[in-house]
């Protein structure tokens, strides 16, 4: 059973982080949008069935839930807390292979795009991750860097301002002509 250490808040007003004693997965990622996403998953399927839960993303010991901006906090995690805590370490689960990169970008044959989600594993994806969420490519299409952001990130007002000129930025070194989207 899952010990919640800390909850902290996040940059996005709408998500709270759970900081647990142990590993629910070992490095394996695991995000969803909705409740029919979370089909199969016992967590993220308890927590979807709280009112104004809009998103769970976890890996290791760090459990986000967003929530649709409607309920009161305090009152909200009364409810999350539970089945946080009653939550069992997932052995032998595999990663999503489309968690970070979608089939369309992992098939892709363009050499900027392995260099762009190298960049982004190493610089981006763990800042992310330190305030409840992550980023995932879906495509790079007539110079077109199509990223989406998951948990806390996926309706934070900072993610679509600031962290994504940060990632343009970084993405113009590879080439100055990428234009970064977030969909």
């Amino acid at each position: 059973m899952a010990k919640i250490k800390e909850i902290e808040r996040t940059p996005n007003p709408d998500a709270m982080r759970f900081v647990l004693d142990e590993p629910l997965t070992n490095g394996v990622t695991r995000s969803f949008e909705n409740s029919m996403e979370a089909e199969g998953d016992e967590l993220a399927s308890t927590l979807f069935a709280i009112d104004n839960v809009i998103n769970v993303y976890y890996v290791d010991k760090y459990v986000t839930v967003t929530q649709d901006g409607k309920a009161v906090w305090s009152e909200l995690l009364r409810k999350l807390a539970p089945p946080i805590r009653e939550a069992q370490p997932l052995a032998g689960i595999e990663e999503d292979s489309e968690v970070h990169v979608s089939k369309e970008a992992q098939e892709s044959d363009d050499p900027r795009l392995i260099e762009i989600n190298k960049m982004l594993d190493e610089q981006v994806r763990p800042y992310l991750l330190a305030d409840g969420g992550g980023l995932k490519v879906l495509s790079l299409e007539n110079n077109r860097l199509k990223v989406h952001y998951q948990g806390a990130c996926g309706t934070c007002p900072t993610a679509t301002t600031g962290t994504l000129y940060a990632i343009e930025s970084m993405v113009k070194r590879v080439d100055p002509e990428i234009q970064v989207i977030s969909v």
